[in-house]
Parts: C-alpha cells; structure tokens; sequence
C-alpha cells in the first residue's frame, strides 16, 4: 500500500477528457522549466524594449511615452498574444516545449489567457513570485494562483515519435510455414504498424519472432525482419 502511494505522489501525469469523451494524458510542466522559460521571456522583453528605444531617441517626448506604452503592453499582453497564437505559448515556453492549454487539454481560449496574464499580479505577492513558487511546488500539477483561477496548465508538448514506414522494409523468406491464421495475424500487424509506436510495434514483433528466426529476441531489427517477412507474403519479393 505505501508503494503504491508513493508512485501515485511521483506521477504527476494529469489526465483530461474532452467534451468528445476523448481521454488525453498532459505532462505539467514543474517550476525549473516554467522559470527558464519566464527568463527566456524576460530577455526577449528587454531586448525588444531596448531596441524600440534606441530608435525612439530622436522622438523626444513622444519617444518618451511611447517607450511607456510599450512597456505596459509587453508586461501585460506579451504573454497574451502569444498564448492565443497557434503555438499556444510564448518564445521562452516555446524554445522549453511548453505550451499554455485548457485543463481539458484543449487550446486556451482568450478569457482564460487574460485572466492567468492578469493575476501574475498576485502570484508577485509578497514579493517576487513567491506566492506563485509556494503554489507550484505544493500542487502536482504545478499550477500558480492565475493557472487556478483561469483552469490551465502548462503542459509539455507531446513529442512526435517515429513511426515505421513499411516500404523501406526488404522483404524476407519466413523461417517457418506458417498457417493461414498465422499469415493473418502477420497482415494484421503490417497494416497497424504505421499508426503505432515504435515501441509498441517492436513489442507486438517479439510475440512473433519466430517466423523470422529470432525466437526470443526482440528489438528493431527483429521487427524489420518479422515486417520483412509480411512484406514477403504480401507477394513484394
């Protein structure tokens, strides 16, 4: 029982269902990514805000106020725009492979994005962030007070893995006979393979190893040579 607790303490996979009833796994980002992330940005900011300036040097006065402007806009709204663009996240969060979602794992809609952006003002409290620290570290899904209050997360982008792409496979005599159920369940696997992992596809390959003589082996190779060997019934010889 206390195992078992204490993998559930460590998991801090969330999951979420859409409103179409589709499950989705989302991986919160914790706060060492979220702080280099917000550094990122800030570097970001003051580079922008330094090279409006030097520009805005020979504006005089209005130069001036416009520097005031934009500071207010790129305190406020930088993280905003950015938010609602099709990335759903800013540079820094970007360049980490975070992005702003939904707790529903769908895209952050601008009201939500607002309110999160608005109350970094509390999260500063009482001073630097702490109030936002203190949340983070306390909640497995690391969110601060404007991820409450708007329900988001910040959430790793899930990485495309590598799918096995069948006419790059040789085709291959099978080691054995095999029987016309056999021959199915070989098909069967082939036609999958290309929407399933690689991991899962290598996994499914071991099971039938044998027809390519790799009995008790798994991995890579044998599973190209098991698809080599669909690949030989399918008549690509």
């Amino acid at each position: 029982m206390q195992q078992g607790t204490s993998a559930e303490v460590l998991d801090t996979i969330v999951t979420a269902e859409t409103p179409e009833g589709i499950l989705l796994e989302l991986r919160p980002a914790g706060l060492p990514a979220r702080c280099y992330a917000f550094l990122i940005d800030l570097l970001v900011r003051l580079a922008l805000l330094y090279a409006f300036e030097i520009a805005a040097l020979a504006a005089g006065g209005l130069g001036i106020a416009l520097t005031i402007i934009l500071v207010f806009v790129l305190e406020w709204f930088y993280p905003v725009i950015f938010e609602l663009s099709r990335w759903g996240a800013t540079p820094g969060k970007r360049s980490l492979g975070l992005r702003v979602v939904m707790d529903n794992g769908l895209p952050v809609t601008p009201a939500a994005s607002l309110t999160r952006n608005l109350l970094r003002a509390a999260d500063f409290l009482p001073f630097f962030y702490a109030f936002a620290v203190v949340s983070m570290l306390l909640r497995r899904d690391s969110k601060r007070l404007g991820d409450l209050a708007a329900a988001t997360l910040v959430v790793y982008q899930p990485t495309p893995t590598a799918r096995i792409a069948l006419e790059e496979i040789a085709p291959l005599a099978p080691a054995v006979a095999l029987t016309p159920r056999d021959q199915a369940a070989l098909m069967a696997l082939a036609a999958r393979a290309t929407r399933l992992t690689a991991a899962r596809v290598d996994e499914l390959a071991a099971l039938a190893a044998p027809i390519s003589g790799d009995s008790g082996r798994s991995g890579p190779e044998v599973t190209r040579r098991v698809l080599g060997v669909a690949q030989w019934y399918l008549g690509r010889r």
